[in-house]
């Protein structure tokens, strides 16, 4: 018994290592399928747009929807990182220009968006203003944003909150006037 949990363990590790291999021999960062590039610069250093707005981690609507008006921590940062569909690239590691247009289908169908990051990290991102984002008035602006860069390599400017391992970056600037 001993002896075949040792075998397990080293024939795991031999695979490990085999895939690194591979991943180095592609020519691709690890996580990121090389063959499913972004559109634009795939070393993520020259972003092709922004999205959010810079100003306080929280808005008036989202500290007032807080229980007891506190809303969990929160901090207003800056990513860069391909815009994918949160659900097809969790579930089947697609994104890239090759998934741009199932991305976008996705999107208009009320999918998750996200934000993989060179490194292949992945944020939720999601309309920072509660009120606006509960009632419908940022979905339409922001859904058609972020599908209009589906694939792309983006800078985006959110407050980023986590819990448990979930990481995801609300965007403002997408309320209707």
């Amino acid at each position: 018994m001993k002896f075949a949990i040792v075998a397990l363990a080293a024939a795991g590790m031999m695979f490990a290592q085999e895939a690194k291999k591979e991943t180095k021999k592609a020519g691709g960062p690890g996580v990121l399928a090389p063959a499913w590039a972004p559109i634009g610069d795939a070393t993520y250093k020259k972003p092709m747009g922004t999205m959010g707005a810079k100003g306080d981690a929280w808005s008036q609507t989202t500290v007032s929807a807080g229980i007891d008006g506190k809303p969990r921590d929160g901090k207003v940062t800056t990513v860069v990182g391909e815009l994918v569909e949160f659900s097809c690239y969790l579930q089947l590691g697609k994104h890239g220009e090759k998934h741009r247009a199932c991305g976008q289908k996705c999107a208009a169908s009320g999918q998750p968006i996200g934000l993989l990051t060179a490194d292949g990290t992945l944020y939720m991102l999601m309309e920072e203003e509660h009120d606006p984002r509960r009632d419908g008035q940022t979905m339409s602006d922001f859904r058609k944003a972020a599908s209009d860069h589906m694939a792309h390599v983006m800078e985006v400017t959110g407050t980023l909150a986590s819990h448990a391992g979930y990481r995801a970056l609300y965007v403002a600037g997408y309320v209707k006037k």
